[in-house]
């Protein structure tokens, strides 16, 4: 009797035991399943929050928006006001506490890192709010004045909604345009408007974009896009001709009585805030602007280093590059006289299709291919046959009234549902030919801008990633990898030329290569000096005469372009140096087993993201963390199959 009682004594503390385990799991999974949802809800807030807020922004993310459960909607351009500005930081605080107070740890791994990205994104943004009138949505190299109308040439009619929604914007352009002249306003309130010289340019702009005498005879880039767009809804039967006759007509009518008024009061409001006392500096000359300049470094680039690191990381990029031009010209003596005698047409190819289809061939053995169209599918080949496998571009020239607003080249992202079409535009003012037109074209398409915007949207889709990261923007990750392949191009041009036999030309675009190198990471280097450490004129203009630079209107250009564009050249040049820091951790961490094409694979599958999170990304576990989870994992197992438990028990425990 003693001896049975012991054994249920045995079985009832195995029970208890094996009771408790259950419980802990059940608890253990539960919280896990409670921190998924929770996070699951509040990303899809933000990002359908963000959608909704933006017709623009939503219509160049989403091509078709219904697949994504968005389906009533009011087509909005969103209005600056200053409660406007504030509901928006508190929002972001409360989203912001609210994703603070889950445990990465009980999310999936791409949920915690779409969250870690996310609560890094808000948490700067939330920083910077509070420098409210530092941001320059019209600037004159890159404001809204100039790329609205580009946005609005480009948005793509699929069906007649897009072509009401177009419409609805239209007409609300002067309420936008008004909104940005109010925060005008305040800002020289606040002693941080423009200079004088820089709102003459914004004003010229807005007198020459849209103008009275191009819509009055119907030959506005507006006006002639617009019938180009609506005819091909009527090929398709989508528009019928009357149809497509009323929508012209109405297009015609907002562009004479909304837009072109609004550019017109836009620029009348912008000549009576001139002020001439207000000189061009950098961001350092204002208060608290050094300040200011690290969170916009740190949101423009995506680099999380101090401004001393840049520097250092610069400086040493800097030095490498001089090193290698006085290396390569001291061995190759002859390639002054070559430089004395070029011909610019020693490229052997002259337009944009032969080039594209260069790039194509030769990135093969360097980059993944890109994925399928297809959810939950890819490409079965490890490499991607040129032959029909890559989607549609078409490239475009910038319309002579926008030349000289625009930069050199640039690439219209495709929406994350629709990748088959793409644009790239190319600024005739600069006249791009030969190698400048190769290394562009890499730079904006393959395997640049185009290429990795069609990756990661596919990816994206393919795997499920949380739509959340439709909305995070990261101009270091974008920049630095169109810079970073476009040095990769040249390359591939010298390549080109060896095959060729055309071995001094070969020589010549490696010079070239070095020197735009040399070039950038000095322009960024200025940008630190004017935004940060407030180097005046006189002081940049010494710096610039030592590498040559002696004529005053090349050092104004200089320094204006950067005083008014502050972390422009950063966003390139410094994220271009992240990833050659991360590609070296990768060979660090990845040994023999390293190879380019693989570190590309693992960039373009992480997605657009900071510089810090990629780096922490790029760190395998250990392998006795991996050890003791298995051991775990395995205890467990063994406990439940050999406890009577149900069944739908059993299931929900394994990983």
């Amino acid at each position: 009797m003693k001896s049975h009682k012991s054994l249920s004594t045995r079985q009832l503390l195995l029970a208890i035991f094996v009771l408790a385990v259950f419980a802990g799991i059940s608890i253990f999974l539960f919280t896990y399943k409670h921190d998924e949802k929770k996070y699951t809800h509040i990303s899809s807030q933000v990002f359908y929050d963000e959608m909704l807020s933006s017709t623009l922004n939503m219509h160049y993310t989403l091509a078709y928006p219904e697949n994504f459960g968005i389906h009533n909607y009011e087509a909005i351009l969103p209005c600056y006001s200053a409660k406007g500005y504030l509901r928006s930081q508190a929002a972001t605080e409360n989203v912001l506490a609210s994703l603070k107070k889950l445990d990465p740890e009980k999310l999936s791994d791409e949920d915690a890192y779409s969250y870690r990205l996310l609560t890094r994104s808000l948490d700067n943004s939330l920083r910077m709010s509070s420098y409210a009138y530092y941001e320059e949505p019209l600037s004159p190299s890159s404001g809204m004045q100039s790329q609205l109308p580009i946005l609005l040439a480009e948005y793509t009619f699929r069906c007649k909604q897009d072509v009401t929604d177009y419409l609805s914007l239209l007409n609300q352009t002067d309420e936008y345009f008004a909104s940005l002249l109010r925060y005008e306003k305040e800002k020289a309130a606040a002693g941080l408007l423009m200079p004088a010289s820089s709102l003459e340019k914004v004003k010229k702009q807005c007198d020459t974009i849209v103008s009275k005498d191009e819509l009055e005879q119907g030959t506005h880039f507006l006006q002639s896009t617009f019938r180009e767009r609506v005819q091909l809804l009527c090929d398709s039967d989508v528009l019928t001709s009357e149809e497509a006759e009323k929508f012209c007509a109405q297009n015609d009518r907002l562009l004479k009585t909304v837009l072109q008024p609004a550019y017109e009061a836009l620029a009348d409001g912008l000549f009576l805030l001139e002020d001439e006392n207000i000189q061009l500096a950098g961001l350092a000359s204002k208060p608290r602007g050094t300040e200011y300049y690290q969170y916009l470094v740190r949101s423009e680039t995506g680099s999380y280093r101090s401004i001393d690191e840049i520097k250092e990381l610069l400086s040493e990029a800097f030095h490498r590059e001089y090193e290698s031009i006085h290396t390569l010209t001291t061995e190759n003596p002859d390639i002054f006289h070559y430089l004395s005698n070029e011909e610019a047409d020693f490229f052997p190819y002259d337009n944009a299709d032969d080039m594209l289809r260069d790039l194509q061939i030769r990135m093969q053995d360097d980059f993944p291919s890109l994925p399928t169209d297809n959810s939950g599918s890819a490409e079965t080949s490890d490499r991607q046959s040129v032959s029909g496998q890559y989607p549609s571009v078409c490239v475009k020239t910038v319309s002579s009234s926008l030349e000289k607003y625009c930069a050199p080249a640039f690439y219209l992202t495709a929406p994350l549902d629709d990748t088959d079409n793409n644009v790239i535009y190319i600024n005739e003012k600069n006249s791009p030919t030969g190698l400048e037109l190769y290394t562009t074209l890499a730079h904006e398409g393959y395997p640049g801008h185009l290429y990795q915007t069609v990756y990661s949207n596919r990816t994206f889709l393919n795997n499920g990633e949380n739509n959340v990261r439709q909305v995070l923007w990261y101009g270091g990750y974008l920049e630095g990898w169109a810079l970073y392949v476009e040095f990769i191009s040249y390359d591939y041009a010298a390549d080109l030329m060896k095959e060729r036999n055309q071995n001094m030309d070969s020589l010549y675009i490696e010079l070239e290569k070095h020197n735009r190198s040399l070039q950038l990471c000095l322009y960024s280097l200025l940008d630190i000096m004017i935004h940060y450490e407030n180097a005046s004129y006189s002081q940049v203009a010494q710096v610039l005469e030592k590498f040559g630079i002696e004529n005053s209107s090349a050092v104004k250009a200089i320094y204006t372009y950067i005083a008014e564009e502050p972390c422009n050249y950063l966003k390139y040049y410094l994220g271009y140096l992240e990833i050659l820091e991360l590609q070296k951790q990768a060979k660090a961490l990845w040994g023999t087993s390293y190879t380019d094409y693989a570190f590309h694979k693992f960039y373009l599958d992480c997605g657009p993201s900071d510089f810090t999170s990629l780096l922490e990304r790029l760190e395998p576990e250990s392998e006795t963390e991996r050890k003791n989870e298995f051991a775990f994992l395995s205890a467990l197992s063994k406990i439940t199959c050999s406890s009577a438990v149900s069944p739908s028990t059993t299931a929900c425990i394994i990983f």
